[in-house]
């Protein structure tokens, strides 16, 4: 067994040592980190908290902001942070008692990669954003000091800011080699049933967390508000135990923002707003990595040529320290083999495959995101995402002078070869690799389009705006394939419609200005897009070839209900047992009768497919609801339910896949309920003051499941009812307005 290192194994990288805690990362001595000096930090910082828990941190600079806000998050979140901080130096497996201890190694083993190019890059930061990374790591070490038993024991108050910058850094995709792979061994087995069910397994959990994660937003220019100023929308529905937080910052002269703080690390700012702009973030799916198949020179082993010379394939080794099961110390060594253009991922005797991944080694995004928070007009904001150091996302902007925009952020490769999907291009010469990312200018951005809107809900940029859709000659070739599901067609219809949902419309009409709570109404819409394309045909068929009592009872149920998973409709339930049984039973496309078309996209996918599939299906979940206990027409709110701490109510909202804007998804109860446990969870709606000095930000949120996952938290679930509801929160921005919703008022750790 190797010898165990207090922090990092070593890694054979060219030109990086990593030592243990309190050295520099080229081995220079360092001080350990001072509990005197660390302490002091908060001399400099107040933390005011108003109703609901929401913490206002004010301070004299970006180390004090930062401080708080590390001591927050392990007040309020317990051991995530901290813990976060072990994993980033690739240390999980020797200190924690992991579930999968397999997993962790794999973690950990990518995370000594990622601190390496972390001690690496950190004195290229600029110093305020190492100044956050310090202030970060000097709150949870301050919180740890004081509050050991709320940590494992083997947590340690020895955290670094390269600890906290290593979260931020960015490798290529373990996930995009494992699928490479996976489907070369599926082609190669495509006769046989295994390379089928192997390709089948992997995928089908792919999708599944595709179809249930993602994000809404929207942005509305002076045209369509009562007010004449734009409004921001953000609503990101992940699971319940993303860690969603809400803050307040504010540093004098430097920056005000408020919005998400993502548990776990300095800078998991995805979304939020200044007094003069803001921005919500929606998952976007670009393909960013490429594979390359090298020729093996056949005269010199563990070399490949490019044009025509031949170039040594590199190794790495390294070393993680671990516990075992039984408690004990062991280690394990891996070797992974690398070209100068990316790991190698797969090995013929005639090629080496290499993944080419633009997002490799990125280590500014944190300091972009700090950028975009002190950005004081749309020009200083797309000048920061010129960086592109967050390396994917839609970005939907609203800012005070009454500019709204939606830009396709991504890394994307600028491919010399056409796109090729899940295969590998041949590369025969280095011109025949990518070498630089597409240009900035031709990524899609809408700024100010007509009918003074834009939307997303994780399809690609195509249909942002209707009255302008985009074209795709003028974007790169390797952008996703256009698509535009049901959740997008509701947020669109809602968007750019009349405030009730009204047919589409070509341009804002006096009738059609939104008021900000008109906003966060149309944001709670229940609708439930699948059921208004398949309500209809459903219930003819019942009425024209149904024979069963029971079926035609439920047809009857149906052709009543309103078409919503509103908490109080009456057949949402049997239709949402319906469409599970119905899609169970029927090939993905031949479940509508006419697929989605980019000639209609609206409209479609519409209509029963397979109609006999179809009437069978509703039979099964009648039958299914009478085994429940529930009558047909039961409430969508007896059954789908907010269950948190003592709350337990009704709620409103349905899965993505279903085609709801009001988007959950749910967890089977021990009673046979359905309790919310993804979906949305924290949302904001802003509108912007006037420019340059005017009136503040006016905003509502909600954080669905509160502050802190502690039970014993006051802030539990002391906005659960309210989300469940669709009511929002006043956000405290003033002084006056936070000086009288105070709750509590004190400096980290006094």
């Amino acid at each position: 067994m190797m010898s165990l290192y207090p922090l990092l194994a070593a890694l054979s990288l060219p030109a990086t040592v990593v030592g243990p805690a309190g050295s520099s990362p080229m081995g220079a001595p360092a001080l350990l980190p001072d509990s005197v000096s660390d302490a002091r930090i908060a001399d400099r910082v107040e933390i005011v908290r108003t109703e609901y828990g929401v913490p206002h941190v004010l301070a004299d600079d970006l180390e004090a902001m930062a401080y708080a806000l590390g001591w927050l998050q392990s007040e309020d979140h317990g051991a995530v942070a901290a813990i976060n901080l072990v994993k980033a130096r690739g240390e999980y497996a020797l200190h924690a008692h992991p579930d999968s201890l397999e997993d962790a190694l794999d973690d950990d083993f990518q995370a000594r990669e990622t601190y390496a190019r972390a001690a690496e890059t950190y004195d290229l930061l600029r110093p305020e954003t190492r100044s956050v990374y310090e202030g970060f790591v000097a709150g949870v070490r301050h919180y740890v000091r004081l509050h050991p038993d709320e940590f494992p024991d083997w947590v340690q108050p020895d955290f670094t800011a390269v600890d906290a910058h290593a979260l931020e850094v960015q490798s290529w995709s373990r996930s995009d080699a494992r699928r490479f792979v996976r489907r070369w061994q599926a082609r190669q087995d495509s006769a046989t049933a295994a390379g089928a069910e192997r390709e089948s397994a992997e995928e089908s959990r792919e999708r599944e967390a595709f179809a249930l994660d993602g994000s809404n937003a929207w942005a509305f220019g002076p045209s369509r508000t009562e007010s004449g100023r734009a409004i921001l929308l953000r609503n990101p529905h992940l699971t319940w135990g993303a860690g969603y937080y809400e803050a307040h910052v504010r540093v004098p002269g430097i920056l005000e923002f408020y919005g998400d703080f993502r548990i776990g690390s300095a800078f998991g700012i995805i979304g939020g707003f200044n007094q003069h702009l803001g921005w919500a973030t929606t998952n976007n799916y670009p393909t960013y990595s490429q594979v390359y198949a090298l020729q093996r020179d056949p005269d010199l082993p563990e070399h490949y040529v490019l044009d025509g010379d031949p170039y040594p394939v590199m190794t790495r080794e390294t070393t993680v320290d671990f516990r075992t099961p039984e408690g004990g110390l062991d280690s394990e060594t891996r070797v992974t083999r690398h070209t100068r253009y990316g790991p190698v991922i797969h090995e013929t005797d005639e090629h080496l495959y290499i993944l080419k991944d633009p997002r490799d080694g990125e280590f500014r995004r944190g300091e972009q995101f700090l950028r975009m928070m002190m950005a004081a007009s749309l020009e200083e904001w797309l000048e920061v995402m010129r960086m592109r150091a967050h390396p994917s996302s839609n970005f939907t902007y609203a800012d005070a002078a009454g500019n709204i925009a939606h830009y396709y952020n991504a890394r994307l490769p600028l491919l010399p070869h056409e796109p090729t999907g899940d295969t590998a291009a041949v590369a025969r010469s280095e011109r025949q690799m990518w070498s630089e990312l597409v240009p900035w200018e031709d990524l899609p951005l809408y700024l100010n389009p007509p009918g003074g809107y834009v939307q997303q809900a994780n399809d690609t940029p195509d249909y942002t705006n209707l009255n302008v859709p985009m074209d795709r000659d003028t974007v790169p070739p390797n952008l996703p394939d256009p698509r535009l599901r049901l959740r997008s067609q509701l947020s669109l219809t809602l968007a750019h419609a009349e405030p009730g949902g009204g047919s589409p419309r070509s341009a804002a009409g006096p009738d059609g200005l939104l008021s900000l709570e008109e906003v966060v109404a149309l944001k709670h819409s229940p609708r439930m897009l699948v059921a208004e394309r398949l309500v209809t045909d459903l219930v003819r068929l019942v009425r024209e070839r149904g024979s069963d009592a029971r079926v035609r009872e439920a047809g009857q149920v149906l052709a009543r209900w309103d078409r919503t998973a509103s908490a109080d409709a009456r057949g949402g339930v049997l239709f949402k047992l319906w469409e599970q049984a119905y899609r169970s039973s029927v090939d993905t496309a031949d479940f509508f009768r006419e697929p989605w078309t980019k000639d209609r996209p609206m409209e479609t996918p519409s209509g029963l497919g397979e109609p006999d599939s179809a009437l069978a299906a509703l039979a099964v979940a009648a039958d299914s609801m009478e085994a429940r206990g529930w009558p047909l027409n039961i409430r969508w709110g007896e059954v789908h339910r907010v269950i948190r701490g003592e709350v337990d109510v009704p709620v409103s909202g349905c899965e993505g896949t279903l085609g709801c804007f009001r988007t959950l998804s749910f967890e089977e109860t021990e009673d046979g309920r359905r309790a919310a446990n993804r979906g949305d969870a924290w949302v904001f709606a802003v509108e912007f003051g006037e420019p340059p000095y005017g009136d503040p930000p006016r905003a509502y949120t909600v954080l669905a499941y509160g502050q802190s996952p502690k039970e014993d938290s006051p802030h539990h679930a002391d906005q659960a009812e309210m989300f469940a509801r669709g009511a929002m929160k006043a956000v405290a921005w003033t002084d006056q307005a936070i000086r009288e919703g105070t709750t509590r008022r004190y400096r980290p750790g006094r």
